[in-house]
């Protein structure tokens, strides 16, 4: 039987772990709502509060209101944050499962594999499809998929060493593979028409500039059917902290858990590069910005990473959109500028902590 005050303490400990969770979905839920409101009334062509909600209630609406809300700003906000979401919780994922702060679907090639199987599939198709027709946007996903596996597995194969993944090998494998299918990708952009040349040169930068309904019809059941499956399995990314004998020892079939989350993980990866192209460092940054403000334990990273993720990506939308008007930079740019010299800060910390 627990000492009464040992029971007290662990209820308060886990009461404040409850509250901060709280505080913090509620800040990013409050940062969401005003970078919404920023996205909605500000561009080329601004709109006051009352033009929005006007629009959004059906108060007197008009047409020009209407097309600049529901056809270009609510859809890119959207993907803004079902992208953001997915990349922060894909990368959550990778790194409890590799053990390696460093890990991230960009960094260790994911990205670039889902990209070069989606510009295959644009090469071989090119001028027979529409870029923006729901059926080649309901198709890429799983041409992605395919190529973050391919990705995935050859990582995998030259990152095993003596029975188990070294981080470093990995990290070294996955730029490695990155820049292989980058070349890929680069090689087969440059013998494309024109037309589909510059959606493709415009799509791998990281770009949502052309989002629409059809996008977010393609990504939401991936995210829908496998982030429910990662949060059931949070549990088991706790236990991949510890060795692998320890997991052994309190019965999990460790490869199966990594192989069915990682499975999961690409396939949230594929359907956000799909609508999205390549925006990278996010699943980098989103869990290590969590893990500060929650604790380690990933029933609560999961969530903060997706609030995170998503509130990333749409702040840099919005600076993107904004910032060089009437020009747009691409938002995988603006993370970049972001994220590069936080992955040398993580670089940097590892060697001194070595």
């Amino acid at each position: 039987m627990l000492n009464p005050v040992r029971k007290h303490t662990r209820e308060w400990t886990r009461f404040r772990k409850r509250s901060r969770l709280a505080a913090v979905l509620t800040a990013c839920i409050g940062l969401m709502l005003v970078t919404v409101y920023a996205g909605l009334t500000n561009g080329a062509f601004d709109m006051t509060v009352k033009d929005v909600l006007g629009t959004l209630l059906r108060i007197h609406p008009k047409p020009d209101h209407d097309l600049v809300i529901f056809e270009f700003r609510l859809p890119r906000i959207g993907i803004a944050a079902l992208v953001g979401m997915g990349l922060g919780i894909a990368g959550a994922v990778i790194q409890g499962i590799t053990r390696n702060g460093l890990a991230d679907p960009g960094i260790l090639g994911i990205n670039a594999g889902a990209g070069a199987a989606m510009v295959i599939f644009l090469f071989f198709y090119q001028g027979q499809i529409k870029g923006t027709g729901l059926a080649a946007i309901m198709a890429m996903p799983l041409f992605g998929l395919a190529g973050g596996l391919s990705a995935a597995l050859l990582i995998y194969a030259f990152s095993w060493k003596n029975g188990r993944l070294e981080p470093q090998r990995q990290l070294l494998t996955g730029i490695a593979v990155a820049s292989g299918m980058g070349a890929v990708s680069l090689f087969l952009t440059l013998k494309m028409n024109a037309k589909d040349f510059e959606m493709v040169a415009v799509w791998t930068s990281g770009s949502i500039y052309n989002a629409n309904w059809n996008y977010i019809a393609s990504i939401v059941p991936w995210l829908v059917l496998l982030i429910p499956l990662i949060v059931r399995k949070t549990y088991i990314l706790d236990l991949f902290q510890l060795d692998e004998d320890s997991v052994r020892s309190v019965g999990v079939a460790s490869e199966k858990e990594k192989a069915a989350l990682l499975l999961a993980s690409i396939g949230i990866v594929s359907a956000c590069v799909s609508v999205s192209g390549g925006i990278g460092f996010i699943g980098l940054m989103a869990p290590h910005i969590a893990k500060r403000l929650v604790g380690g334990a990933h029933k609560r990273v999961v969530p903060v990473c997706g609030m995170i993720g998503a509130l990333m990506v749409m702040v840099s939308d919005n600076i993107g959109r904004m910032l060089f008007a009437p020009a747009e930079l691409p938002v995988g740019i603006v993370v970049a500028i972001i994220g590069v010299p936080y992955f040398i800060f993580l670089l940097y910390r590892n060697k001194m902590r070595g």
